[in-house]
């Protein structure tokens, strides 16, 4: 990837780098039967913002440039782009696993839904079934594809992918991402005799797992890639947090205030199925201004870690300026 002269740019280079790496990487016939590969597919190449790969490159990128802050300045894009390509199988595979989500959120079972990134849903087009196992694929094909790429035999190599997978798998399971997907459908009044009435806690709590965790997941995994040690990754997974808060705040406004043609799905669904949600429990205004303070202290962070160099606080104010 060429060094970006703006974050449009890196935005827009990045993204056509995961499309292009996807593409690659996904099953095809005769290794799978057509129908599923199709389905993944539909919905892998929706669209949407690729904002987790594109926080693993970009993590990935600034990680590079800190550590290796002592190469001489006519070498460090070469620095960052082995860290970037280093990166970009767990970038691709974090989007699988983001894709497979959407899949089963949108399912009748779950947020019933019928619209996403602007096209029917996938159960819509191949039905439930189908929808289901093509869910099913890409997650379990998230982690094959760390396990494959990149290839190496190096040890340090082999042990930043399986910590790797360790990461995807938190974030992705039942104390993460499908965790807090449980605790939505309690507060929702979706799982029978077991409902939740949401504080502000739980509120936090509930959006750390199901959105937080696997922002931080692409983060975290762009600074074990790019050879981050310990105290840098928590300082990455640090920054992660509050971004991700902030993105689903933003998330939350944006449900009230877009329209499906905007937002690419159906606008207004969390109020009209009794979804807790920052504005309903803060109102508009005040959540806008928690995810302003969530993203002052993404870049305290940045800053007090050195990670200065690079596009991760331009990131924090473009997810920021979504509310604008």
């Amino acid at each position: 990837m060429p060094p970006a002269d703006s974050l449009a740019t890196f935005l827009e280079d990045a993204r056509a780098r995961v499309d292009a790496a996807l593409e690659r990487y996904l099953p095809k016939p005769p290794e799978c039967p057509a129908i599923v590969s199709e389905a993944m597919r539909y919905s892998v190449f929706a669209g949407g913002k690729r904002l987790r790969p594109v926080l693993t490159l970009a993590t990935a990128d600034a990680v590079a440039r800190l550590i290796r802050s002592d190469v001489a300045q006519a070498f460090r894009p070469a620095v960052s782009a082995a860290a970037i390509d280093a990166s970009l199988p767990a970038a691709c595979a974090l989007e699988l696993i983001h894709t497979y989500s959407l899949i089963h959120d949108d399912l009748p079972a779950m947020d019933n839904d019928t619209l996403r990134r602007g096209r029917p849903t996938l159960h819509v087009v191949y039905g439930d079934g189908i929808a289901i196992l093509a869910g099913d694929g890409l997650h379990a094909e998230a982690f094959a594809l760390v396990a494959r790429e990149p290839v190496s035999d190096d040890p340090a190599v082999l042990a930043r992918k399986l910590r790797v997978v360790r990461v995807m798998g938190d974030a992705a399971g039942s104390t993460g991402m499908v965790g807090g997907q449980a605790i939505d459908l309690q507060a929702a009044g979706q799982a029978p005799g077991r409902a939740l009435t949401l504080d502000a806690d739980g509120l936090h709590a509930m959006h750390a797992r199901k959105t937080g965790a696997l922002i931080r997941a692409a983060a975290v995994s762009g600074a074990i890639m790019a050879g981050a040690g310990d105290d840098l990754v928590t300082e990455i997974d640090r920054y992660a947090a509050d971004l991700g808060l902030a993105f689903q705040i933003i998330d939350d406004v944006l449900d009230i205030e877009g329209d499906a043609k905007t937002l690419g799905k159906t606008a207004g669904k969390d109020a009209s199925d009794a979804k807790p949600s920052y504005p309903a429990l803060f109102g508009v205004e005040r959540s806008r201004a928690l995810a302003t303070e969530c993203v002052a202290r993404a870049r305290t962070t940045l800053e007090a870690a050195r990670v200065t160099e690079g596009w991760l606080w331009p990131i924090a104010e473009w997810m920021l300026g979504r509310t604008s």
